[in-house]
């Protein structure tokens, strides 16, 4: 069974910076293409950031691609997310979510992954 944890949230001062995390178990995690989400409420979840197998590109939201750095670190089953200068926008519950197929060509797309996190609360403070 895949899982998928998330950790990393919280409430972060407008201009901060923060740092999301989620750990895989029950699979390979150097087979997974990986991905962050996240929904605030009233809207619909947004692909924020993939990283596929390998690590070796990545793709962002047009709203956060100067501000995010996504990794993954295959020894430790943990992909990441660096967020800097975030502002109330970024405030939302951010998901993980992996998949063991290719993403190639549709990696912010939710129906892409299989398996999700549970997410991990942001709150921005003025």
């Amino acid at each position: 069974q895949v899982q998928l944890v998330e950790s990393g949230g919280g409430s972060v001062q407008a201009g901060g910076s923060l740092t999301l995390s989620c750990e895989v178990s029950g699979y390979d995690f150097s087979g997974l293409s990986m991905a962050w989400f996240r929904q605030a409420p009233g809207k619909e979840r947004e692909g924020v950031a993939a990283i596929p197998t390998g690590g070796f590109s990545t793709e962002y939201a047009d709203s956060v691609k100067d501000r995010c750095t996504i990794s993954r670190d295959d020894a430790k089953n943990t992909m990441y997310l660096r967020m800097n200068s975030v502002n109330p926008e970024d405030g939302a519950m951010y998901y993980c979510a992996a998949s063991s197929r290719s993403t190639w060509g549709r990696r912010l797309a939710e129906y892409t992954y299989m398996y999700w996190g549970q997410g991990t609360q942001v709150t921005i403070s003025s």
